[in-house]
């Protein structure tokens, strides 16, 4: 057989999926592992969202939908973003997509020539980098500074000739830092002086505590040339429905609509009701997973500092993000196989020297996380 590509050869796989893996098949091993790895919220999806979902089914929604998605969910987008989000969009303008990792995949590729570079502001996600690499892009790392990683003007060193795009993610995975105004109209600042686009992926913005969510889009001109992602996965706990969608400028709109017409189509038909459910539906659902996901941040962290541990902020999404230092890899392994505690090593975030710890699931498994971490430490 011929040599592989190497574009995709050169790829790691997902750490957080691998580790949530080895967690799974200890547990079938019948050890007690406690999963702290992996950002699924441990909530079912609410009832009225499935029932919207299972009534499109039973009414025959199981044909092919427009590529874009149905048009009762653009509109459902367009006005959650022009309310909530605070800048103009039309169904026009809106892709659903499989998940928000889809519409970060087709952004990456309807915007990036060969060598052109993105700039991914660290810690960040696993999954920028490799996207920017499939779309052929080069990833340029910027480190996020202080002890609430916020952007300072230093971020004009990571801009180059080539340099077409700056990834956001607000609030954080894998620090749970909220972006404020000023950082974000640092980055507006330098979008709009060095003709960038500006990839802002916002999937945790329902579950912010104590902070402001401000959508990039929504400051000066950067409606004009941002693509602001989002989805159902988080704040709806419906990680398996594979839903989300992309607000960006028409032209971008229709060349990430090109590249979803050649690979997916379309997400699933009966799904989209859900959606539409979802965004239009009441939002109480919302605001309790918040409010639990903010009883155990509060244990959690608090119970990480008392062990001596620096915390990231924790100000949105679920997650703990702790600085243990030394190896970050062989304490997580540690930590899992000793411990039967799995988390995430900083090291598949950019950030060696930290842990991230999802607290995604009871405050019973995070008292017993706690007890088996301060073991080990």
């Amino acid at each position: 057989m011929r040599a592989l590509s190497e574009k995709v050869t050169g790829i790691a796989p997902s750490a957080t999926l691998a580790i949530s893996e080895k967690a799974r098949q200890m547990q079938r091993q019948g050890l007690q592992v406690i999963s702290l790895s992996i950002g699924e919220p441990d909530f079912d999806t609410p009832a009225h969202i499935k029932e919207a979902c299972i009534q499109a089914l039973m009414r025959g929604e199981t044909h092919y939908a427009p590529s874009n998605g149905i048009p009762e969910l653009l509109a459902a987008v367009a006005e959650k973003t022009r309310s909530e989000n605070r800048f103009p969009c039309s169904p026009s303008q809106v892709l659903i997509t499989c998940g928000a990792k889809d519409a970060i995949y087709d952004a990456a590729t309807a915007v990036l020539n060969q060598g052109d570079e993105a700039i991914i502001l660290d810690p960040s996600w696993v999954s920028y980098e490799p996207c920017v690499l499939l779309a052929g892009g080069k990833p340029v790392h910027h480190p996020l500074h202080g002890k609430t990683f916020q952007v300072t003007d230093d971020i004009l060193e990571a801009v180059t000739a080539k340099t077409r795009m700056v990834i956001v993610n607000s609030p954080s995975n894998p620090s749970g830092a909220v972006l404020d105004r000023t950082s974000l109209r640092i980055l507006s600042d330098l979008c709009e002086d060095f003709d960038l686009v500006a990839l802002s992926d916002e999937i945790y913005e329902k579950l912010v505590y104590g902070k402001e969510h401000i959508s990039l889009a929504s400051l000066g001109d950067m409606a004009e040339r941002t693509i602001t992602i989002n989805g159902f996965s988080k704040a709806y706990a419906m990680t398996g429905w594979r839903l989300g969608w992309a607000v960006a400028p028409q032209p971008i709109i229709t060349q990430m609509s090109k590249i979803q017409q050649h690979s997916i189509s379309h997400p699933t038909t009966f799904a989209m009701f859900g959606g539409v459910a979802a965004l239009t539906g009441n939002q109480d659902c919302v605001a309790t997973m918040r409010k639990e996901f903010n009883r155990r941040r509060d244990f959690l962290v608090q119970e990480l500092l008392l062990m001596g541990f620096e915390v990231a902020p924790a100000d949105g999404a679920f997650y703990a993000y702790v600085k243990t230092g030394g190896d970050d890899v062989a304490i997580a392994e540690r930590w899992l196989e000793t411990g039967h505690v799995a988390v995430t090593p900083g090291s598949a975030f950019n950030s060696p020297g930290w842990q991230r710890l999802s607290y995604a699931t009871s405050l019973e498994h995070l008292r017993e996380a706690v007890q088996r971490i301060r073991r080990l430490t």
